[in-house]
């Protein structure tokens, strides 16, 4: 037996408007304007072990953006994912989803990021559905930042997010169940050591 592996759909959607590079006033705007931003992806973990090592936790993104100033359907095959990765300060972390897509001919680049640390009471849930993205001109994060916005992944994404969970390269059952336990116990034991006891705010 190969490899086990995990994959998943994850949707995520807020107000997203051109012309602002910070996140907030992206969100503002596009509240403002009535324009939205949705970000369908697949996360694929080809080899979970490896990606549990992995001090990055990285996997690979694809999917389907959807924002009327560009168009629908915008097909973005290639994609970066990281789950925990360091982070400024020790004890915080930093999920990214990045997604590269062209639409008429040009390149686009939209980086997300949501910060998981526990800097104030109550905050795990915002923080790990809470993406703040900026579209860049170009093929990467490094192109000039030319829209921004607040993606949220809401309750009911979240429910259809476990029902497409499915593991990969195992040949049975039991296999499979004991991939699924093992990104779980690192998912958890990760939110554990960020909003566990002793890891309050003050």
């Amino acid at each position: 037996m190969g490899a086990l592996g995990i994959t998943f759909d994850e949707t995520m959607a807020g107000p997203f408007a051109l012309g602002e590079r910070e996140p907030s006033a992206g969100a503002r705007k596009g509240e403002t304007e009535g324009t939205r931003l949705e970000m369908h992806a697949r996360v694929t973990i080809a080899d979970l072990d490896a990606f549990v090592a992995d001090p990055d936790h990285s996997g690979q993104l694809a999917g389907v953006i959807d924002f009327n100033p560009l168009g629908q359907n915008l097909r973005a095959d290639t994609g970066v994912f990281n789950l925990f990765s360091p982070a400024e300060t020790p004890d915080a972390r930093r999920m990214v989803y990045e997604l590269a897509f062209h639409h008429h001919g040009r390149p686009f680049y939209l980086a997300g990021h949501k910060i998981v640390f526990h800097d104030r009471p109550f905050d795990l849930w915002t923080d790990v559905t809470t993406l703040f993205t900026t579209l860049h001109a170009g093929c990467n994060a490094s192109g000039a930042i030319i829209g921004s916005g607040v993606l949220t992944l809401a309750m009911v994404e979240l429910v259809k997010l476990m029902s497409t969970m499915r593991v990969v390269g195992a040949d049975d059952t039991t296999g499979k169940a004991q991939a699924l336990v093992r990104f779980g116990r690192f998912f958890m034991g990760e939110l554990w050591d960020r909003y566990g006891p002793g890891s309050k705010p003050d």
